[in-house]
């Protein structure tokens, strides 16, 4: 059957003499920029081939070069920026090294820096929004985000922000919302840690009852005591703070506990101080095994001890311990002319390439998942991450009188901590009202 057809295909083309049409026509490539979406589909006649035809080969069409990545527009106008870094410090000069960077690959982006003192960037820039000299933003910590957000003197930026973030760790995006709302672009984070010398203990403690083993046999500790340093002891005992409706129920958690094992440890041999200054130099000459204090000076224990210095998270207990963790923000002046643009170039600011730089050269700890670490700032960045997003409630404003109190009376009163604890959270509750 195929060999009879074969036959009389060949005696029809020599019938037709010959009489081939020519070959298909070769597709043009068209460039993507030259289709305009306005442009009107061009209608194509279909080529009709004679069965008696035999078709012609044609050159296949060359496949396009596969469509690059959007780039994004080099940014262009005028920003106004104030920092609160330390005159010729560590974090100034990388700051203004990441500032530099952004500039040229910006070059038609002027960002005009000013430092503030860390005490007073706050009044000032409340009293620069009502007059109109506060800048387009501000770096800081979270601390007074609340208030800033509620009297409306920091710019909600979620919607300038959407789909902006997606590197950034979720603790951190938590550290900026006040009532579900972004209002901060986070920059790197803060917490509470146990810090340690390698040379004189082998590994850290990881449970309150190896710290106080470790401090009985003569490893000496020193720890910043108050409510902030310390808090994270108080989740470790299954400690709860505030209720859902903001009201304080410390007595009825695992405050007390902690606040017996904290006078425990002092009973043990642990230094605890509320200044840091003599417990920092301890540790940084070698007396003391081991440090509680927040890792916003972790530059100056690496400059002291180099490879000495190791850190881990707070000892659990029950519960994994949960320090505040606070985090550094960019935020925006809702009377800013150009608030994308601030939004924009705070986002250089802390992009991968930026983060990486903060943390290489001034020990921040960073927030982002594609930032690598070493094996030290690892484990700083668990034990941030660990931790309680510092409360943005206004019941929460009332915390740190009250039990910054409760230390005196448990410490150097003798106070009962069951009793220290009562009192401290009816004052809270008092004062909100509850």
């Amino acid at each position: 059957m195929k060999k009879t057809f074969f036959i009389f295909l060949c005696l029809t083309l020599i019938l037709s003499a010959c009489a081939t049409e020519p070959p298909l026509p070769t597709l043009a490539v068209i460039p993507t920029q030259a289709i305009k979406l306005t442009d009107a589909p061009k209608t194509i006649t279909p080529l009709t081939v004679s069965p008696t035809t035999a078709p012609q080969l044609t050159t296949a069409p060359q496949p396009t070069t596969p469509a690059q990545p959007a780039v994004a527009a080099p940014l262009k106008g005028e920003v106004t920026l104030w920092h609160t870094y330390e005159a010729n410090g560590v974090e100034e000069k990388t700051f203004l090294q990441i500032i530099d960077s952004v500039k040229k690959k910006n070059p038609e982006l002027k960002i005009n820096v000013q430092r503030i003192p860390i005490y007073e960037i706050t009044n000032r820039y409340r009293v620069g929004v009502k007059n109109n000299t506060a800048p387009d933003l501000f770096i800081n910590s979270n601390d007074d985000l609340g208030d800033l957000a509620r009297e409306k003197m920091v710019l909600d930026i979620t919607s300038h922000t959407s789909g902006k973030l997606s590197n950034v760790a979720q603790y951190a995006i938590e550290g900026v919302k006040v009532e579900g709302k972004i209002y901060g672009i986070p920059e790197s984070a803060n917490t509470v840690v146990l810090y340690y010398n390698n040379s004189l203990l082998d590994k850290a403690p990881a449970t309150t009852g190896e710290l106080l083993n470790a401090v009985k046999s003569n490893k000496a500790l020193a720890a910043v005591r108050g409510p902030y340093h310390l808090f994270g002891f108080f989740a470790a005992f299954g400690g709860k703070l505030l209720d859902d409706g903001g009201k304080c129920v410390a007595d009825n958690s695992g405050f007390s506990e902690a606040m017996q094992y904290l006078s425990d440890l002092k009973k043990a041999g642990a230094t605890l101080e509320t200044g840091d200054a003599d417990l920092v130099l301890s540790f940084v000459e070698g007396k003391s095994a081991m440090l509680i204090n927040a890792t916003w000076a972790l530059s100056e224990y690496k400059q002291a001890l180099g490879n000495k210095l190791s850190a881990s998270p707070l000892p659990a207990n029950k519960n994994k311990a949960a320090p505040f963790t606070v985090i550094d923000a960019f935020y925006v002046n809702p009377n800013s002319k150009n608030p994308q643009l601030a939004v924009d170039v705070a986002l250089s600011l802390t992009n991968a390439e930026s983060s990486k730089i903060f943390t290489d050269g001034a020990s921040h700890i960073p927030i982002r998942a594609d930032v690598k670490t070493d094996s030290l700032m690892t484990n700083l960045v668990k034990a941030a991450s660990e931790g309680t997003p510092r409360p943005q409630s206004k019941e929460f404003n009332n915390y740190w009188s009250p039990f910054s109190e409760m230390f005196v009376r448990v410490f150097e009163l003798n106070t009962a901590p069951a009793d220290a604890v009562k009192q401290a959270c009816a004052t809270m509750n008092k004062a909100n009202g509850k």
